[in-house]
């Protein structure tokens, strides 16, 4: 089972940075499709980004093209989401999530996740 954790959450005011990094502790990261997700109080989590375990297919949220990028280093069995251009709608708590392949991630289905990182965008 992969175990997941999350960092680098934390208060900006929009317009802001924010990056976020997850370590994985299976030393197969290297063959997961990696992915981010959110939940805002009160609402359902929904997908942010996701990569394939080459690195080389991406998936983004329509609400964060151009503004987040994700990336990954199989050295290091990390996942980072680069956060830019913040807004208060982008308050979540965010999680990171494995799974076999990229639909399956984008979907958000029999994955793993990571405990989430608190990310507060003030106005």
């Amino acid at each position: 089972q992969v175990q997941l954790a999350e960092s680098g959450g934390g208060l900006v005011q929009a317009g802001g940075s924010l990056r976020l990094s997850c370590v994985a502790s299976d030393r197969a990261f290297s063959t997961y499709a990696m992915g981010w997700f959110r939940q805002a109080p009160g609402k359902e989590r929904e997908f942010v980004a996701a990569m394939s375990w080459s690195g080389i297919n991406t998936d983004y949220a329509d609400s964060v093209k151009g503004r987040f990028t994700i990336s990954r280093d199989n050295a290091k069995n990390t996942v980072t989401l680069q956060m830019n251009s913040l807004k208060p709608e982008d308050t979540a708590a965010y999680f990171c999530a494995a799974a076999r392949s990229l639909s399956t991630v984008v979907r958000g289905t029999s994955i793993y996740w990571g405990q989430g990182t608190q990310v507060t965008v003030s106005s």
